[in-house]
């Protein structure tokens, strides 16, 4: 399926309509309704994450009832990499639930749509601060309808990065020697908790890059309003021959690109 811009324009607009129906409900429920649980026995996932993501996929069933869905709450096995080449859509009904949870503001909705093997739109909207990030492949990303920009960092000593953490504690320690690697060459660190906001705010400058492992409902839809906003990304090992970049969340990068080849070498640690 080959879509036209126009085509592309229309389903931005449905997903972006979307992210702000979600994003308002999201912003309800957690005044006085929020119920905690956890999935996995680590994970946490509240009623505002189940009920934003039946709302999402019934508006895109509605609107495109052909198309697949890949969502975190239904954990949604894409071990098949054909599922990429059809008409997708990935989505994170709350990105940051436990910020979400403790009433914190680095929450979003991540909505991206996704056709032969690579993402064509991503809305990830924080309802929380009123800012909604937006992208089509081969146009300007923008925030809030004004054009946005890759900060124009040329030098790690100076640039701020932005990291996370797995929910799986005991993968912490590999991990160490890598962030010492950033902490003692980069500006500093910062670790917010969404990484659907962490790597928006890499495409409109508030962060020089990011770094780490996610999966594609975490980053598909920000991956492409940094691209479009002037990042480089990539990974730091070769991605496997039968999942398509756009998709592919194994220690990830998305940098300004005046910094990106030095951080990419700076954090190959075996």
């Amino acid at each position: 399926m080959e879509n036209t811009s126009e085509d592309l324009n229309y389903i931005a607009q449905q997903a972006k309509t979307i992210a702000l129906q979600a994003g308002q409900l999201i912003l309800e429920l957690r005044q006085d309704q929020l119920i905690r649980n956890y999935k996995s026995g680590h994970e946490l996932v509240t009623n505002a994450d189940i009920q934003s993501d039946q709302l999402i996929r019934s508006a895109i069933r509605q609107q495109f009832p052909a198309h697949n869905i890949l969502s975190e709450e239904l954990a949604s096995d894409y071990s098949d990499p054909s599922i990429f080449q059809q008409p997708l859509w990935i989505i994170d009904p709350i990105d940051g639930t436990v910020n979400y949870a403790h009433d914190q503001q680095h929450v979003a909705v991540s909505i991206a749509y996704a056709e032969g093997g690579d993402v064509k739109v991503g809305v990830v909207f924080n309802p929380i601060l009123n800012e909604c990030f937006l992208a089509i492949q081969g146009q300007p990303a923008c925030l809030n309808d004004q054009p946005i920009r890759v900060s124009q960092q040329q030098q790690l000593k100076h640039a701020l990065i932005g990291t996370g953490f797995p929910y799986d504690k005991s993968q912490i320690p590999a991990l160490l020697p890598r962030l010492h690697q950033v902490l003692s060459h980069c500006q500093d660190i910062r670790r917010c908790g969404s990484a659907a906001m962490d790597i928006c705010y890499v495409a409109c400058g508030r962060l020089d890059a990011y770094y780490e492992t996610v999966k594609p409902w975490d980053f598909a839809a920000a991956r492409l309003i940094a691209l479009q906003a002037g990042a480089t990304a990539g990974h730091l090992d070769r991605c496997p021959n039968d999942i398509p970049p756009a998709f592919y969340g194994e220690q990830m990068i998305v940098a300004s690109p005046g910094i990106y080849d030095e951080l990419h070498q700076l954090l190959q640690i075996q």
